[in-house]
């Protein structure tokens, strides 16, 4: 890795693990199926990455890439994802955040896909909503924007620049029909992010398809 002087290399190390360890649990709860999904952290200028194809059952910190500001592989091997500079909108977009999570699970694609049209799915009354950074009651309102698919990743992001410009409260932006991405100041904000946005997709998700009422 390219040494950054302003960079604290044993902390950088510590949630490099963390985001390996939290890929692998990702992956036991079958929210990575196949080789889907993609994880980074933030080291300084640069982006530590998953590469395009990895199982994220066996993560570790030397398969990530490092990317610069450009979105070019420097150091690792394998090639970026194709959403490699998805991370980079949110990092510019959020630069608060220092790791991104991306998964693929059954209720934030089902979700997604049901509320594309109206361009985000709104959570509300849930206590497990103070589980988000900033969230202090179970009657914030969790507007959680959602963006159309696409092959076309420029698209793509400059679609996800404006989703993030419009809900700057958001935690989390979904792909429709693709998945969810959650960040987080550490690995550990980002995954309890994630885990209390994926219970509440299929809180939500049972509640609609009228299991529940």
């Amino acid at each position: 890795m390219v040494p950054d002087p302003n960079l604290n290399t044993n902390a950088l190390q510590s949630e490099v693990e963390a985001l390996c360890a939290t890929a692998r649990w990702c992956y036991a709860r079958g929210w990575v199926p196949a080789t889907s999904g993609n994880f980074s952290v933030r080291a300084g200028q640069h982006i530590l990455i998953t590469p395009s194809g990895l199982d994220k059952g066996t993560l570790m910190p030397g398969d990530l890439l490092e990317i610069d500001p450009e979105g070019h592989a420097v150091a690792g091997k394998g090639k970026p994802s194709a959403e490699t500079g998805l991370h980079a909108v949110i990092y510019r977009e959020r630069p608060g955040a220092h790791a991104i999570l991306h998964v693929h699970t059954i209720w934030n694609t089902l979700l997604s896909g049901r509320f594309v049209d109206a361009g985000y799915v709104e959570i509300e009354g849930y206590e497990l909503l103070k589980g988000l950074a900033g969230v202090s009651t179970h009657e914030h309102l969790e507007k959680v924007p959602i963006l159309g698919n696409s092959q076309d990743y420029g698209l793509l992001s400059a679609n996800l620049a404006n989703a993030l410009h419009r809900f700057p409260g958001a935690h989390g932006v979904l792909l429709s029909r693709h998945g969810l991405y959650t960040w987080g100041e550490s690995v550990g904000e980002a995954r309890r992010h994630l885990e209390a946005l994926e219970f509440l997709f299929e809180v939500e998700g049972r509640r609609l398809a009228g299991a529940i009422n």
